[in-house]
């Protein structure tokens, strides 16, 4: 069997860990797998007295991570350090820069630097891997990237972030609002004690940078996704929704406009409502699901845990394995040099059903005025459900048939300002076919 691949790896949280015990444990069908073993030879993290649960007595601690990009014992390094800059960014760098293949789960870093750490790899002939940045241990890196290769992809959206969904899960499983739904998946280690970039959409929103990077060949803009979170969701939204024959979802959503020199990319990240027979409405939990529509293969997709240390070690270890097989190639499927620059597109377009919900004064007069509103922007009523809430209010939940974007936009600033709303309207999109 040929020489071991020998593995400096950076971060030693649950992940890293995670990957440790899956090298020890597996080690044997690894070396198999992968035609030769692979080795952990040296380690690092911020504290060295701090008790992991694991044995790292067999590995050569290392006090400045940098070292690991030069290090004599090194062939690959894996960055579980996280953070979009700093340390982590810093020895991806010097990692690449070397040569040296780079393994990383950092999806913070690949969303804001992933064009020039996959030109540095391109240009030095160095591997650069991240499927566990992406959807935890479901492969859908790899199946955008190989399994997909031969397809023109029109199309990719899914579930991801599983703090989301486990929240949108739990407050339609129980009934609950989002303050209380999120305070528990706090007390139960599900969300973090800040769990902005989780409940904002951030972390979604680096997750489908990276996918619409690789299904349509062009250079990563996380900074052009449209982000919108899940704090404004109520109780009310989910119950409505499920009346209306939907389920709420936070989506990511990416496609490309237009054809050849008036192509544009859109990305979105907004909760949705997703028809109850879409396979999305049934992914529950904190459980992740990408969706590919393939110009060949049709609809492909893929579910599984997005999240967790073991899951996310799989991942890892997996581009190991590829890297040892010497199965590499770019980073996004081509050069980066030959990555398009699309521009961004514009939502005002669009033409979606849209799902919108107002709590209203309780009085005659108030649904007309809304009515007259939608008629002069060209919007029309598909279904409607009204119910009164306490202190003479009234909740209005309406889906509209399919219209312009920018007939919502247009409805809504006709509203500002009227006494009849009362705070302000929420509004999703219905995920169409």
């Amino acid at each position: 069997m040929a020489n071991a691949l020998r593995i400096g790896l950076a971060g030693l949280g649950t992940v890293g860990t995670g990957v440790i015990q899956l090298i020890e444990e597996n080690s044997a069908l690894i070396a198999r797998r992968a035609g030769r073993p692979i080795q952990i030879t040296a380690v690092t993290a911020r504290d060295r007295s701090k008790d992991r649960g694991v044995d790292l007595t067999p590995y050569r601690w290392v006090d400045d991570m940098g070292e690991l990009a030069t290090a004599a014992d090194v062939d690959v390094v894996v960055e579980l350090v996280g953070g979009s800059d700093g340390p982590a960014v810093t020895l991806a760098r010097e990692t690449l820069g070397a040569g040296r293949a780079l393994v990383t789960a950092n999806k913070a870093m690949i969303a804001h630097h992933g064009a020039e750490l996959g030109a540095l790899a391109d240009a030095q002939g160095a591997p650069l891997k991240f499927e566990a940045a992406v959807a935890g241990g479901i492969p859908v890196i790899q199946g955008l990237r190989d399994g997909a290769a031969a397809n023109r992809i029109d199309r990719v959206y899914g579930i991801l972030n599983g703090t989301c969904n486990f929240i949108l899960s739990a407050m339609e499983r129980d009934g609950r609002d989002f303050g209380e739904v999120l305070a528990d998946a706090q007390a139960k280690g599900f969300a973090e004690a800040d769990p902005s970039f989780d409940i904002d959409g951030v972390d979604a929103a680096h997750k489908l940078s990276i996918l619409a990077s690789l299904s349509f060949g062009s250079r990563i803009d996380f900074e052009g996704v449209d982000i919108r979170g899940i704090r404004k969701i109520i109780a009310a939204d989910i119950a409505q929704a499920r009346a209306l024959g939907y389920r709420i979802r936070l989506i990511g959503l990416a496609e490309v406009d237009g054809e050849n020199g008036g192509a544009s990319l859109f990305q979105r990240v907004q909760p949705c409502l997703v028809p109850i027979d879409h396979p999305l409405a049934h992914v529950a939990g904190a459980t992740n699901a990408v969706v590919a529509e393939g110009n060949f293969s049709g609809r492909l997709l893929f579910q599984g845990a997005g999240a967790g240390d073991r899951p996310t070690a799989s991942a890892v270890v997996a581009d190991l394995v590829d890297i040892a097989r010497k199965e590499t190639g770019p980073a996004f499927s081509v050069p980066t040099t030959e990555l398009d620059e699309l521009p961004r597109a514009t939502a005002a377009h669009r033409i979606n059903k849209t799902y919108l919900r107002m709590l209203v004064a309780d009085r005659p007069g108030v649904l007309a005025e809304i009515a007259a509103a939608m008629r002069d922007a060209g919007l029309s009523i598909e279904s409607l459900i009204q119910r009164e809430v306490a202190d003479g209010s009234a909740l209005i939940a309406m889906v509209t048939h399919e219209a312009r974007e920018q007939a919502v936009t247009d409805t809504l600033a006709a509203l500002k300002g009227s006494d009849s709303l009362q705070g302000e309207p929420m509004v999703m999109h219905i995920l169409g076919e």
